[in-house]
């Protein structure tokens, strides 16, 4: 008689992210660490594991269930194909994923024992934790120069000030200096005048 099971495992990895990389041949292939043809779409044919496994999507809802017909190269003409359900929900350190395996052989309990966590929750967990890591270090790493680039900021504006103070400093000198110009100027051309009225105005001594 065909049996159900029911496994559960929290993955390190939203439920969307774990969905699309279920459902995404290069995702589904990186995750499990062997070759997969997946699909997003309602009755497409999907396999795994190198052809170990095939079937069919029956049912998708993004981001919260799978459901997929799945039969192994253990399974005969005689066995019906067994139906594995992904329920996803988002849960504190990742998203709890729920497999339930319907229909499953009669004797075939490897799947049950081993099979899922060695070859699908444990793989997945390294994938995703693998994933996360990078995000956090980039993340940490704009938060330290932060108060040096005001200092800067400061810095550069000081200097934009104090320069333009000496700017008009030089124009008012330059503005200055030819009123002083002129002015001497016209001093001096002032008393050369004087002196040759002076000079003009002595009487010749005669001899």
């Amino acid at each position: 008689m065909p049996y159900d099971f029911t496994l559960n495992a929290v993955i390190p990895a939203s439920a969307q992210q774990i969905y699309g990389a279920w459902l995404d041949s290069l995702g589904h292939s990186e995750m499990t660490g062997s070759t997969a043809i997946m699909s997003d779409e309602i009755g497409a044919e999907v396999s795994a594991w190198g052809g170990y496994i095939n079937g069919r999507n029956l049912e998708l809802v993004p981001g919260e269930r799978i459901v997929q017909s799945w039969r192994t190269s253990q399974f005969t003409d005689d066995h019906e194909d067994s139906i594995i359900t992904v329920t996803l929900e988002a849960v504190s350190g990742g998203t709890l994923l729920t497999l339930t395996h319907a229909n499953v052989p009669d004797g075939q309990t490897s799947y049950e024992r081993g099979g899922w966590q060695d070859h699908y929750f444990k793989p997945m967990m390294g994938y995703f934790a693998g994933r996360q890591g990078p995000r956090v270090a980039k993340k940490a790493k704009p938060a330290v120069p932060k108060p040096k680039q005001k200092r800067a900021t400061a810095t550069a504006k000081t200097k934009r000030k104090a320069s333009k103070a000496k700017s008009k400093a030089k124009t008012a000198a330059v503005k200055k200096t030819p009123k002083r110009a002129v002015a001497a100027k016209a001093k001096a051309k002032r008393a050369k005048r004087t002196k040759t009225k002076r000079a003009k105005a002595k009487p010749k001594r005669t001899k």
